[in-house]
């Protein structure tokens, strides 16, 4: 047999083991759909693929029986803007304090039914300050959807829509997912006039962490473990479906490099393992919990520090301050421990080490494989609560109401903002966000990233206790105890 021969037979072969490969995946806190539920793809299960044809047609049967699990997903919001007339000084209103009108936005974007109860993934920033979420089903019916909840630091909505025997998708297993391995992408690119577009490709890389998720205003980064494609992914593809050649859903559409806006062949979607813990999660507590270590990394170990330290060929991360009482502390972790591998598996930078252990739950055990005093060692480590951001008291209306009154906002010292600024852990208190240029309190010296530790002579310990010394403030002078570069300073400003 000829060469040729040989590798179109072995070309054959392996596409009719992709094409049989399922997964089962167990059922956790809401119905997903099994293969009782869902019509398997005939050509997956009983066509040997013998030509081009077989294997077109398979992806066709694939296209036909995701494609009504997708929807269009459309929202609108409502905001007040200020219309200020020119000419208004000329007719009676020398202020020309203007008039409120209404704007209403319009968001496009796309999503998965994924539970035989009407639950949908999305993205967090499809619906993020919706007042009105409407879904569009594949055949053209329109119906509202509830706000289930959302996990900004992910980028997952969890939907729901109340209507019988709604097509849910078979649940895969991104974690079997290989790199060169067959995908569609699903969605509704550009407009609601270009719904359920398939699009062909593969899976270009595993673990991506791009620095995407992230609110530089709010000063948090988020976890990302991204799925590359080359599936064509457009803007309106964000809370679509990542098929694979099973015709089962492995990843939720999230974003793209692009140099044009457009499709560059840079998509990334975030695996539907992670999506699918935060929507129970979501679905189960209205919150998302995540384990938490309670340490600080002082640097990544590559191949020069690596050298530097003598240690020869090895990649990790080196310890930090380890935070007193935490899991990390109690499990016996140090200052300048060089943490290698995580369950046995080798850590190979910082963000997607967090990122691993924020998919834990509280109160997981996990291993951590260590060097200390260039001696192996194994720590066992019962992961923690993380610390929760307190919410201010006062309502949102209110909380903005203040807010633009003084020119700035306030955050939370989260474990992540203290790491960034290296701020230590006595220091209580709330750093400040953007301070408007033109505000009194800008005017007056106040910064972004100072930190604020009293309002009057009042100490401070969290943004609810700041928003209540300020309601408290019966003169129109607000007085600020600030660090800036570990030095206390004061700021005295009109409100």
């Amino acid at each position: 047999m000829s060469t040729t021969v040989k590798n179109i037979f072995g070309v054959a072969a392996a596409v009719v083991v992709l094409l049989g490969f399922n997964l089962a995946i167990d059922n956790e806190s809401v119905t997903l759909s099994d293969s009782a539920a869902i019509d398997k793809v005939e050509s997956a299960e009983n066509k040997p693929v013998a030509s081009l044809k077989d294997f077109n047609d398979a992806i066709v049967d694939i296209a036909e029986n995701t494609n009504p699990s997708v929807v269009t997903i459309t929202t609108k919001r409502v905001e007040e803007v200020r219309v200020i007339n020119p000419f208004s000084q000329f007719f009676g209103n020398p202020r020309g304090d203007g008039e409120t009108r209404e704007r209403v936005q319009r968001g496009l974007g796309s999503g998965v039914i994924v539970s035989e109860e009407g639950y949908i993934l999305t993205n967090n920033h499809v619906i993020e300050q919706a007042d009105e979420i409407q879904v569009r089903l594949f055949d053209g019916n329109q119906v509202d959807a509830e706000l289930i909840g959302t996990d900004p630091q992910t980028d997952i909505a969890v939907l729901r829509i109340d209507v019988d025997n709604p097509p849910a998708v078979q649940i895969g297993n991104s974690d079997e997912l290989k790199v060169g391995s067959f995908v569609l992408a699903i969605g509704s690119p550009l407009s609601e006039n270009l719904a359920h577009t398939v699009s062909f490709g593969i899976v270009s890389a595993k673990g991506r962490n791009i620095g995407l998720i992230q609110n530089r205003q709010e000063q948090w980064v988020g976890y990302e473990d991204f799925i590359q494609t080359d599936a064509a992914i457009n803007p309106g593809n964000s809370g679509g479906a990542l098929i694979d050649i099973s015709g089962e859903l492995v990843g939720i559409n999230s974003a793209i490099a692009s140099r044009s806006g457009g499709n560059d062949g840079i998509g990334f979607t975030i695996p539907i393992n992670l999506a699918k813990r935060i929507m129970n999660d979501l679905i189960d507590d209205g919150e998302v919990s995540r384990g938490y270590l309670g340490m600080y990394m002082a640097g990544e170990v590559d191949q020069t520090m690596a050298r530097g330290l003598g240690l020869g060929d090895i990649r990790g991360i080196m310890v930090g301050r380890v935070e007193e009482d935490g899991p990390a502390d109690k499990a016996g972790l140090q200052e300048k421990d060089i943490i290698v591998s995580l369950n046995g598996e080798k850590v190979k930078d910082w963000a997607s080490f967090r990122t691993r252990i924020a998919a834990f739950k509280p109160g997981d055990e996990i291993a951590l494989g260590i060097i200390r005093n260039e001696a192996n060692m194994t720590l066992e480590v019962t992961l923690g609560i993380r610390p929760q951001e307190q919410t201010a008291s006062v309502t949102p209306q209110n909380k903005e109401e203040m807010d633009e009154r003084l020119g700035f906002t306030v955050r939370e010292l989260t474990s992540e903002i203290r790491s960034q600024l290296n701020i230590e852990n006595e220091t209580k208190g709330v750093v400040v966000l953007e301070v408007r240029e033109g505000s009194n309190a800008y005017e007056r010296g106040l910064r972004s990233q100072d930190i604020i530790t009293e309002v009057g002579r009042t100490s401070i310990d969290s943004a609810s206790d700041f928003y209540e010394q300020l309601e408290e403030i019966e003169s129109d002078v607000v007085l600020l105890t600030v660090k800036r570069n570990d030095l206390e300073q004061y700021i005295a400003f009109e409100i």
